[in-house]
């Protein structure tokens, strides 16, 4: 008679546990959630380093050399052009952290709504001051006056770097609704 049968013919089953050390497999999602956080962080860094270096080209003396202000403000805005081109890659695209944040807060459309428009005004923004910057050059090369061409650029420039300030604030606020809000009710 086979050991592992009883009288009756019967078999008893066994169950195969195996264990593992959660320490061994680290919680994937969470660690692309970290990831994902940390690349934000980065390229949120660097915007305001594009910002700042704009904010330093505008405010530069004009008198100690038309063309070489031109030529700052337009490496400086260069800069920000493809930073914030960047920003809206990563916040935007495809698994962009608006399409991460509306998945676990669906609540927050209103504001990643508030968020791409702002993109949009933006680019509308940078666009507008590029041509500026190039109908000064253009002016200097002709040899006419600059001057009104500056004070444009400036007044815009600023107008660019106030609206950035306000969107980066608001990216703020949807980073800690939709990351940080402890809504509650677990008593």
């Amino acid at each position: 008679m086979d050991p592992g049968v009883d009288n009756n013919n019967f078999r008893p089953q066994t169950a195969h546990v195996t264990t593992s050390d959660a320490r061994e497999k680290p919680d994937t999602h969470a660690q692309s959630e970290a990831d994902t956080l940390t690349e934000i962080r980065r390229r949120r860094a660097e915007l305001l380093e594009a910002i700042n270096a704009l904010e330093q080209a505008l405010a530069a003396p004009v008198p100690s050399g038309q063309m070489r202000w031109v030529q700052g403000v337009s490496t400086a805005l260069l800069d920000l052009s493809n930073d914030f081109r960047d920003h809206i890659e990563l916040t935007e695209g495809t698994d962009g952290l608006y399409g991460r944040v509306l998945r676990t807060s669906p609540r927050l459309a209103h504001h990643v709504e508030t968020l791409t428009k702002d993109h949009e005004k933006l680019i509308e923004l940078i666009s507008v001051l590029l041509t500026l910057v190039g109908k000064a050059a253009a002016s200097f090369a002709r040899g006419d006056s600059m001057v009104a061409d500056l004070d444009d650029v400036r007044d815009r420039g600023t107008t660019l770097i106030g609206e950035l300030g306000r969107h980066r604030q608001r990216g703020s606020d949807l980073m800690y609704e939709g990351y940080s809000v402890d809504i509650g009710g677990q008593d």
